[in-house]
């Protein structure tokens, strides 16, 4: 019985209409013509992404670079004490302001 359903499968996908015929070139043209889109697609996020990492990566580099050469560096590295009470007061200051609205 199996086999009579797989011969009746494969007679049913492997006809030689044209219309058929049209229709399979037509489907394989289409997921031609997307798989060529998803790659140039691909390829743009890939490029956009290599080139967004290069730019980070620079600009990190130069923020540490201002940051190790800072007197606000300094000054933390000085009075550690001090900067937290600073960042403590600060937070509470601004939590402050932030309730009452």
């Amino acid at each position: 019985m199996e086999n009579a359903k797989t011969t009746t499968a494969k007679n049913t996908t492997n006809t030689d209409s044209p219309v058929s015929k049209r229709a399979q070139e037509a489907l394989h043209d289409s997921v031609d013509a997307v798989a060529g889109k998803a790659a140039k697609a691909e390829k743009s996020v890939r490029d956009t992404a290599h080139r967004s990492a290069e730019s980070l990566g620079e600009t990190h580099d130069k923020v540490l670079k201002q940051w190790n050469g800072s007197q606000v560096r300094r000054f933390a590295c000085e009075n550690p004490v001090a900067t937290v009470g600073i960042a403590f007061t600060a937070g509470m200051l601004l939590t402050s302001l932030l309730r009452k609205r």
